[in-house]
């Protein structure tokens, strides 16, 4: 595998990337005299994904929710009954998975025996391993989780404010499925997604730490010699989900110490990639910054009136098909806070926005991404799923430098729309 050397010459990282003739995409950056490196090896392949056509097939496979995050999960198990997580520990490694709405990714950080610990991750991921039995015995495992899930606040909030805010589109069912899904889970089912889905051409790897690059390619190259790329990208399935919100409001009762809230707004202008999508990305992050943040006035608000405490966050979740706004938080009144959200949107879209404030929260934005790198497990984490949305986080200086205060300004005007928000609360038994 050819690798082609990159560098940045405003960050001074260095990046090592190539595409192996198995169609698995590798990325390597050398970080010189850190103590920790990590891996990270994941599938363009999450929740969201349970209709789509195979490349070469022409019909349409079907399969039931939840079963990426179970699949996920019997990837541990080895045909000769072994745990690879007592390989991991051997070799000092701390490994972990994990399945979101639209990625699977399998990891390990360590500070030695970096190339047995890749051989290792490579090993168990490409070497799948399912039988009825084992499958129909992970069900009880997988059906307490989803329990555990139903009693938590924090998890019932959220999936509680996507269902209102979206009518049809797969993101609003929660990731591990239900009960009743998971119990139509077959072998057949898991083979036919992992072929499909950890086909190599539709993965990528990253591997970051104080590492030789051209050893870690050879390490890679080795582990995935067989393996036939598809020609053509997997076909998947979604919904036509309308611009509209499904509902405004979703109430609660659980067993949480204080009312939880989860309030935001639906983003309708979807359906690309690569730096658009980035762009978008930086433009909607300055904005809740703007409004949002510990220095704006809303929260200084909110704050004073005893409406928010530390328990309180935001965050644009955005993907090529679905992106949304949300803040969360305690409160003893979330209609309140609501409420004052909506004002002060109004507020805004009445007086504009600050340019001043723009260009200080820009730079507050740059700084972020710059220590995002000092941290190995941040920048693979960030990289590879930037990478499967078609954009160039090694890069993301290019995009960044471009965005102006009158694309915020647009951008404002598109995203924080009238009748596109809802309210998620979650009130004590």
């Amino acid at each position: 595998m050819e690798l082609k050397y990159s560098k940045n010459e405003l960050t001074g990282e260095e990046l090592y990337s190539g595409v192996h003739s198995s169609g698995l995409r590798v990325y390597i950056i050398p970080k010189k005299d850190y103590s920790k490196s990590y891996a990270i090896f994941g599938t363009r392949y999450g929740s969201v994904d349970s209709k789509f056509v195979v490349p070469g097939e022409t019909q349409l496979t079907e399969v039931p929710d939840g079963i990426a995050h179970y699949l996920e999960h019997k990837m541990f198990d080895q045909p000769d009954g072994s745990n690879v997580f007592d390989k991991f520990a051997k070799f000092g490694a701390n490994a972990n998975a994990y399945t979101s709405f639209n990625m699977t990714a399998y990891l390990f950080s360590c500070t030695s025996h970096m190339d047995e610990n890749l051989k290792t991750l490579m090993d168990y991921v490409k070497s799948p391993y399912f039988t009825e039995e084992s499958v129909q015995k992970e069900q009880g495992i997988i059906g307490q989780e989803i329990r555990m899930y139903d009693d938590s606040g924090e998890w019932k909030v959220f999936f509680n404010f996507l269902n209102c805010l979206y009518q049809k589109h797969p993101v609003k069912l929660e990731i591990a499925g239900t009960v009743e899904s998971i119990s139509h889970i077959t072998a057949d089912y898991l083979y036919k997604c992992y072929n499909t889905f950890y086909n190599l051409s539709n993965m990528s790897i990253v591997v970051i730490g104080d590492i030789e690059p051209h050893s870690i390619a050879n390490i890679i190259s080795d582990a995935v010699k067989k393996n036939e790329p598809f020609e053509e990208e997997i076909k998947k399935v979604y919904p036509n989900e309308p611009d509209a919100i499904a509902k405004e409001y979703s109430e609660q009762a659980l067993s949480v110490s204080a009312p939880l809230f989860m309030l935001g707004f639906k983003d309708t202008d979807t359906g690309f990639s690569g730096d658009r999508l980035l762009k978008k990305d930086i433009e909607t992050e300055i904005l809740l910054r703007m409004i949002f943040g510990k220095s704006s006035p809303l929260y200084k608000r909110l704050y004073e009136e005893g409406l928010i405490n530390s328990n309180y966050s935001f965050e644009y979740t955005v993907q090529p098909d679905y992106a949304f706004s949300s803040v969360s938080g305690e409160s003893k009144d979330p209609k309140k806070v609501y409420d004052e959200v909506l004002v002060e949107i109004d507020r805004i879209r009445s007086e504009g926005i600050s340019e001043k404030d723009f260009e200080r929260t820009k730079k507050v934005l740059w700084g972020h991404y710059i220590r995002s790198m000092n941290d190995v497990e941040d920048y693979a984490n960030a990289f590879i799923a930037n990478s499967f949305m078609g954009i160039d986080y090694f890069n993301y200086d290019r995009v960044y430098k471009a965005v102006t205060f009158e694309d915020v300004n647009k951008r404002f005007d598109e995203h924080f729309k009238k009748g596109f928000s809802a309210l998620s609360v979650i009130n004590p038994v």
